[in-house]
């Protein structure tokens, strides 16, 4: 997975909460508890947890209610996770606690792993690891507000935004590459769904920003139709953004199967609006805390877009039971 960021372990433990690879790692990164603190048990069958103690419920803010909701909206698409509150604890700093957290899973395939996280005082973020993160009950609702309002790129599918699916991708990653697959049955199998596609060119890739320059103007002038064709052209030969002069070929024979005039395209990709648009999308998943790419925003919940089809799709289907989306 191409990286923008190693913070992102502890945000997909608590956050993005998706896919169980994601998951593994995150857990091996999580901070030990302190010492006072109960350890977490080995597997047997089902784990049983430890009776919480008293004493470790010392701060007012956040509830074990709230906690649980919050972890609910989380991990609920998983029927077999299982946890429990085990400290609110009060910190050295006025409205800032820490909890923590027992995580397993119903088998006992997993190891339980003791997880933690700092409230803050707005009741609507938490710091874990060195992320601040969305928290409450409806975590993911401010995000889904600003992509509703902000995202903006070419789209299949829905012109409605009930269900809305955005993708960040960039052109020069090989992952994002890979994902193109899922990104073609989400189509079909969620066929009220607007799925939409953001630009995230990593300054690691050179070819990046142009390839996304060009699709911007090729979506400009060719429509959502013309864009998907030309982006699925240039992931399929990828492998000439590498060099300067590939990167042209590349790009130019993209556009001419999306129908379009490569002159033009490339005339237009040189303008600053054009690379505004491409430096606005940037900025809208910086927004939003996007860390790497391919990354799928599932109204306002984050997942990796490359991951297991099976799980994408039943975080999804989570995602619209919780919306209240007719299906």
């Amino acid at each position: 997975m191409i990286r923008l960021s190693v913070r992102l372990a502890s945000v997909v433990a608590l956050a993005a909460l998706s896919l169980p690879v994601f998951e593994a790692v995150a857990q091996q990164q999580v901070p030990p508890a302190p010492a006072q603190e109960p350890s977490a048990p080995a597997p047997a069958a089902a784990p049983a947890f430890p009776k919480p103690d008293p004493a470790n419920f010392t701060a007012a803010s956040p509830t074990k209610d709230v906690i649980n909701a919050f972890l609910q909206t989380s991990w609920g698409y998983d029927e077999s996770r299982i946890w429990q509150v085990q400290a609110i604890l009060k910190t050295s700093v006025e409205g800032v606690s820490k909890v923590v957290v027992f995580v397993g899973d119903k088998s006992g395939k997993q190891k339980p792993a003791a997880l933690q996280f700092f409230s803050l005082p707005d009741g609507k973020h938490i710091i874990a690891g060195e992320d601040v993160i969305p928290f409450g009950e409806h975590p993911y609702a401010e995000y889904r507000a600003q992509l509703q309002q902000r995202a903006d790129g070419p789209y299949r599918g829905s012109a409605t935004k009930e269900l809305e699916l955005v993708e960040f991708a960039d052109f020069q990653c090989p992952h994002c590459k890979e994902a193109q697959a899922n990104m073609d049955k989400l189509l079909v199998d969620f066929p009220k769904a607007r799925i939409v596609f953001e630009n995230y060119p990593l300054p690691q890739h050179p070819a990046a920003a142009g390839a996304a320059a060009y699709g911007v103007c090729v979506a400009k002038q060719g429509g959502s139709n013309a864009f998907f064709t030309f982006a699925a052209a240039v992931f399929e030969g990828q492998d000439g953004l590498a060099t300067t002069d590939g990167a042209t070929l590349t790009l130019n024979s993209a556009v001419t199967k999306a129908g379009q005039d490569p002159a033009k395209i490339a005339a237009c990709a040189s303008t600053p609006a054009t690379i505004a648009a491409v430096d606005a999308s940037v900025k809208l998943a910086k927004d939003i805390n996007i860390n790497q790419t391919p990354t799928l925003v599932v109204n306002g919940r984050q997942v990796p877009a490359n991951g297991s089809y099976d799980t994408i799709k039943q975080i999804i289907e989570y995602q619209i039971k919780l919306d209240g989306i007719a299906r």
